[in-house]
């Protein structure tokens, strides 16, 4: 394998150069963190789930009209992607309340809220990602608001897919984060679905059971992270049941 350039390192994902220009790599760690990393532990197999789980979703978004940056899976860690100029913020979509709203406004966790709600945090680790108003976005220039309307459009439309995609498997959509970026194709710039989604990035539940199958299982030490990312990669269809998520996968090349 040849050596490839290192665009970017992330807690969980490595950016390389692509094949074509405009393109880039997105490897899947085993990397499990939370509290921006002050937890952390590497579990085999995870990141070759994540990949599995992101691809079924971000083809489906592909093929509704929803745009992303995915273009194909390339191998059990490793997917092809469009390089996009990522928007400083995460979008976060709350059906349900769980974790930091639960926690700011004291709303049990498991009410349903009245209606989805969206929240905008600044990208930032060493301020642990403070959440901020669309007044806080376009002040400092993290998006104009034109782009705050195109996010908010797009994370309506991911949580309307990804609820039912989910309710069709017994599967609640407590919360998820998305990520976007710039597109630049010719003169044009779009505002596109960037990162995963995965059960890193969505809060999921059994909906009978209300069995948390998402990272809060590593956030909260409940274990049996692996069991449920692979519960839900078997109930989305894309794992058989007694497939094993390989967790040795390709070997990751080191550069410079």
């Amino acid at each position: 394998m040849s050596r490839r350039r290192r665009i970017y390192e992330g807690k969980a994902k490595i950016l390389y150069e692509g094949p074509e220009p405009g393109t880039l790599i997105q490897f899947f760690k085993d990397d499990a963190t939370a509290f921006n990393a002050k937890k952390h532990e590497v579990i085999d197999g995870k990141g070759v789930l994540n990949n599995r789980i992101s691809e079924h979703i971000f083809s489906h978004l592909n093929a509704i009209g929803i745009p992303t940056h995915f273009i194909k899976r390339m191998n059990m860690r490793e997917q092809l992607i469009k390089e996009v100029e990522i928007v400083p913020l995460e979008i976060v979509v709350r059906n349900v309340a769980a974790g930091s709203i639960s926690k700011r406004l004291g709303v049990e966790e498991g009410t349903v809220l009245p209606r989805s709600i969206i929240e905008f945090y600044y990208k930032n680790d060493e301020l642990n990602d403070p959440i901020v108003s669309e007044e806080h976005i376009t002040a400092f220039g993290w998006a104009s608001p034109p782009e705050i309307d195109d996010m908010m459009a797009l994370a309506i439309r991911v949580n309307d897919f990804l609820t039912g995609l989910f309710l069709g498997i017994g599967i609640q959509l407590v919360d998820f984060k998305i990520e976007c970026g710039r597109l630049y194709e010719n003169d044009m710039m779009r505002i596109i679905i960037a990162d995963e989604i995965s059960p890193d990035s969505c809060r999921l539940w059994d909906v009978k059971t209300k069995e948390k199958m998402d990272k809060d299982r590593f956030r909260q030490d409940l274990g049996g992270l692996l069991e449920n990312y692979r519960e839900v990669a078997k109930r989305l269809g894309i794992m058989n049941e007694n497939e094993p998520p390989r967790g040795s996968g390709p070997v990751l090349v080191k550069s410079d």
